[in-house]
């Protein structure tokens, strides 16, 4: 009963582990899990739109990728016989639900890394600066989303708490329902179906800092594919950063034509000053052709650009559709010898496992609760950061 109470409550702790995608493979469930393992995540089909009577047609095949299960985290606590005869209830708030909120507070912090894998920024300027959201911020965001073809529903934006602050007063003189606008003013929280979203606030969210970057050029004309060959960069580039290119445009996959702007990539690694490549993602993939990125390849010596100012920090709030990221668990073994009890549960995705053992020194009984899981971006274009001040 403790285990699923558990395993129940961190489900529900953290904003964002409740809102991204989680997997979980029960092929472990039999054979246990260990540290190095991988778990297969199902991609999301992605299919062509053809012209005329003629068709080509076009099989679906599941994609997987695989996840390592890599990063085992505990919470270890002591409690005696008294605790252990109260009701689940009192015990659930008392020692259950404080243990639970630091573990998925942990796990939450590691998964809220891959804010760095998002392919589009968006940021208010005013004057220049960086200020604040604005509603218009808001929509442009899930404008991006539109245009990498993410689905509507179930849109999601995780708010840093000073941005929450920030963006509620902005939206109050909008042409909200009266309840929505008492909502917010009695509770300072934005909560749901506002502008296209669902909102929460997490207090795991990021600041994310920019490279030093302030120059360089495309190294050859062409280029397709994750990697960007450059004429040695001058300053550094820090993973999470968003670059555009000259003359490479964002290209609606539908149509097949321009967006109109300068395609974002994210560079997905730290890279030094005088790097003569940049990982970047999504590919490089002009049109026409599946999964087709751009409009073009870019063209020898073509500039490169910082969308954001270099050297600056911002929060990383986030609007995304849930399987841009996935969360994946699996079973940890159960050990027979040694415990004087032990369980293991799944719920929603998530697998965790506690154990009790005898402490003979202390005559005292000690739990552990673990959980081994992995985590990753799998459709990055279907997330995009929204930047605040810091």
């Amino acid at each position: 009963m403790i285990t699923n109470e558990a395993v129940r409550l961190f489900t529900q702790t953290n904003a964002f582990l409740r809102t991204v995608s989680r997997q979980y493979d029960d092929q472990f469930a039999r054979t246990g899990a260990k540290i190095g393992n991988t778990l297969r995540i199902r991609l999301p089909n992605d299919y062509l739109v053809g012209t005329g009577p003629a068709i080509t047609p076009q099989g679906t095949n599941e994609q997987n990728t695989t996840l390592t299960v890599a990063t085992q985290k505990h919470v270890p606590v002591s409690f005696g016989t008294a605790e252990k005869t109260m009701s689940l209830d009192d015990f659930s708030e008392r020692i259950l639900a404080p243990a639970v909120n630091r573990l998925a507070a942990a796990v939450a912090g590691d998964l809220m890394t891959l804010a760095d894998s998002s392919a589009t920024l968006v940021m208010n300027t005013a004057g220049g600066n960086l200020a604040s959201p604005i509603p218009q911020t808001w929509l442009r965001a899930g404008a991006y989303l539109d245009q990498n073809l993410a689905p509507r529903m179930d849109r999601q934006i995780i708010l840093d708490p000073i941005t929450q602050a920030n963006t509620v007063g902005t939206l109050a003189g909008l042409f909200n329902p009266q309840q929505k606008i008492s909502g917010q003013y009695e509770t300072g929280l934005i909560t749901k179906d506002t502008l296209g979203f669902d909102w929460m606030y997490d207090q795991t969210t990021k600041i994310h800092t920019v490279g030093t970057f302030s120059a360089g050029t495309v190294n050859g004309a062409g280029q397709t594919g994750n990697t960007l060959v450059v004429n040695a960069i001058t300053g550094t580039l820090n993973k999470g950063d968003i670059i555009t290119i000259a003359g490479v445009n964002a290209i609606n996959r539908l149509t097949g034509q321009t967006q109109g702007e300068l395609r974002q990539f994210v560079v997905t690694a730290n890279v030094a000053s005088g790097a003569t490549s940049i990982p970047i993602y999504p590919a490089i993939v002009p049109a026409p052709a599946a999964y087709n990125t751009v409009t073009a390849s870019p063209a020898n010596s073509a500039a490169i650009s910082l969308v954001a100012t270099a050297g600056s920090s911002y929060r990383q709030n986030l609007a995304f559709y849930p399987e841009a990221f996935t969360l994946a668990t699996a079973d940890l073994e159960m050990p027979t010898a040694g415990v004087v009890q032990a369980a293991r549960a799944e719920f929603d995705g998530v697998s965790l496992r506690m154990i009790e053992a005898y402490d003979v020194m202390n005559d005292a009984l000690i739990t552990r609760m673990d959980i081994l899981y992995g985590f990753a971006a799998i459709r990055p274009e279907w997330a995009c950061v929204v930047a605040d001040v810091v």
